[in-house]
């Protein structure tokens, strides 16, 4: 089932905090990198990355009306998403929350991701895309997206640019994966025309490949500190933690 990009909610009024507050300015700023981008309105959702914060910081922006959170470490995760359900049980949230797996996916792990979250964004190689399908016993697809080491670092995660294709098509053949797009983590760069210059490259290449992969219509990309330039190079989710959430404990 294809899922489409949400509209970001408007800015909640009244006194919530320190986190309420911040995440209002996120949305702004979402919001007003869209418009000034010349994007479609909506065409960028926060993903509000909880990792390393409690179930109630979790819930706190429930119902302020955010819906899709994001978890690196998976043993973490899993007693979060349980707390968070405990907790919400009595709320009536108009949509349910959406989970996100966001970090580096270790094949003994892929059970869990498989069986507790809605979304993955790190598939990196054939043998981990085969166990999360494999493991997905569910009536949704797990919606998956591929990440991609584009500056070609060492050490850090994602597929290299001339593995893509033949990863693509495997993501793509898996009964139980909907491929979705690509993510990508970046080195740290400070100057805006060079991280928007990364992005673009990436956004070039999700564009190569969706006239064969129609479904390939996300671009995982960008955090706090390169989010405008996400947005601008068309980022359809942008990955905000310390920025909402405040420093981790």
């Amino acid at each position: 089932m294809k899922e489409k990009v949400h509209s970001i909610q408007n800015p909640v009024q009244g006194n919530y905090g320190d986190s309420a507050s911040r995440y209002n300015r996120i949305l702004d700023r979402i919001r007003d990198q869209v418009q000034s981008s010349k994007r479609p309105e909506g065409s960028t959702k926060l993903i509000a990355v909880s990792k390393q914060h409690p179930a109630e910081a979790v819930v706190e922006l429930a119902r302020l009306g955010q819906t899709d959170f994001a978890e690196n470490y998976v043993q973490e995760s899993l007693q979060k998403i349980q707390s968070v359900k405990t907790l919400l049980k009595s709320d009536s949230l108009p949509n349910p929350l959406c989970w996100h797996f966001i970090g580096h996916i270790q094949s003994r792990k892929c059970r869990d991701i498989a069986e507790n979250f809605d979304w993955v964004h790190t598939i990196d190689s054939p043998k981990i895309a085969r166990r999360l399908d494999s493991f997905r016993n569910q009536k949704s697809m797990l919606q998956s997206l591929i990440q991609v080491n584009l500056q070609n670092e060492t050490g850090k995660a994602g597929v290299q640019i001339e593995e893509l294709t033949d990863l693509t098509r495997l993501v793509d053949s898996l009964p139980n994966l909907e491929l979705r797009g690509l993510m990508i983590i970046p080195r740290l760069e400070k100057n805006y025309d060079l991280q928007c210059e990364v992005f673009r490259e990436l956004r070039e290449i999700l564009e190569q490949y969706q006239s064969c992969y129609p479904s390939m219509n996300q671009l995982s990309m960008g955090m706090s500190n390169d989010m405008a330039a996400a947005i601008h190079e068309g980022a359809t989710m942008v990955r905000i933690g310390t920025a909402i959430f405040g420093p981790r404990p």
